[in-house]
């Protein structure tokens, strides 16, 4: 009969947290990005930000400096133009 109250908690220190951490941090790199970062999208294209409007992105993918319009929320990672001149 205890063992179900005492699962509860375990199961949101495992599974419930972690995920709304990641959460958290993916909302913040979104609200960071702007023009000049690099960045792959959900479906693998990656590509140089142009002009950020709302929740739409404009990027430049190589080789042939196609320009695509990307909502924001298929934004996978970010790659800034100073971390990525540094290295």
């Amino acid at each position: 009969m205890l063992l179900p109250l005492l699962l509860i908690p375990v199961l949101y220190f495992v599974m419930i947290r972690p995920q709304q951490k990641r959460q958290k941090q993916w909302q913040q790199m979104l609200g960071s990005i702007k023009p000049g970062d690099r960045v792959t999208t959900a479906g693998g294209i990656r590509g140089t930000i142009l002009s950020i409007k709302d929740d739409v992105l404009i990027i430049r993918v190589a080789p042939d400096n196609l320009k695509m319009e990307i909502v924001k929320n298929a934004i996978a990672s970010v790659t800034t133009q100073e971390s990525s001149s540094a290295s």
